[in-house]
């Protein structure tokens, strides 16, 4: 996926947990690449990540390795 205007073309996914509003996070991932945006706001910027750079944050969350202090 190139990050650019054709990026609106990319199948852009919620998570199964999101409680069908608009505040949710999207992702949508080709070619080793996840874009990242704001369902609020689907024509901002997209934050572009490698699939390892993702998975390592996916990984963080789930095993709680973030350090969250609220």
């Amino acid at each position: 996926m190139r990050v650019s205007a054709d990026s609106r073309e990319a199948h852009w996914a919620r998570s199964s947990f999101s409680s069908g509003g608009d505040n949710c996070v999207e992702v949508a991932f080709a070619d080793g690449v996840t874009g990242i945006r704001d369902s609020k706001v689907t024509q901002c910027p997209v934050l572009a990540v490698t699939g390892a750079a993702f998975a390592a944050f996916l990984g963080g969350v789930k095993g709680s390795g973030l350090g969250r202090t609220v």
